[in-house]
């Protein structure tokens, strides 16, 4: 992560180093900012995939396991209550790797990781 943002600031300077030449620090500046802003739209999208992918697996993992308690209460009707007490409870550890997933990108798109 460091050498990401290293790279990042290398190239921002690179960018700004033409104005920063002329005498021109607003310029200087735009141009740096232009830069990190493009980045920080990456961020952004690779935060909304990666929640779209977390979303779509806990969905897939939930029907999963409904479709073995379902299978399973259909073979032997006297555990269901057994059967659905450990569904609900595999339920809620999936919906929460989802609401995980959820406040690391919302961390991610309140706290500007660029500062800009």
């Amino acid at each position: 992560m460091k050498g990401k943002v290293l790279m990042l600031s290398a190239l921002a300077v690179l960018v700004a180093l033409p104005a920063l030449a002329a005498g021109d620090a607003a310029t200087a500046s735009a141009a740096a900012n232009l830069v990190l802003k493009k980045y920080y739209m990456f961020v952004a999208m690779g935060g909304a995939i990666g929640l779209g992918l977390a979303a779509g697996g806990g969905g897939i993992g939930q029907g999963h396991a409904v479709n073995g308690t379902v299978l399973g209460t259909a073979r032997n009707p006297a555990l269901s209550g057994k059967l659905l007490t450990v569904m609900m409870i595999g339920l809620a550890m999936i919906e929460s790797l989802v609401i995980y997933m959820l406040v690391i990108v919302l961390i991610i798109f309140y706290t500007n990781p660029f500062h800009i």
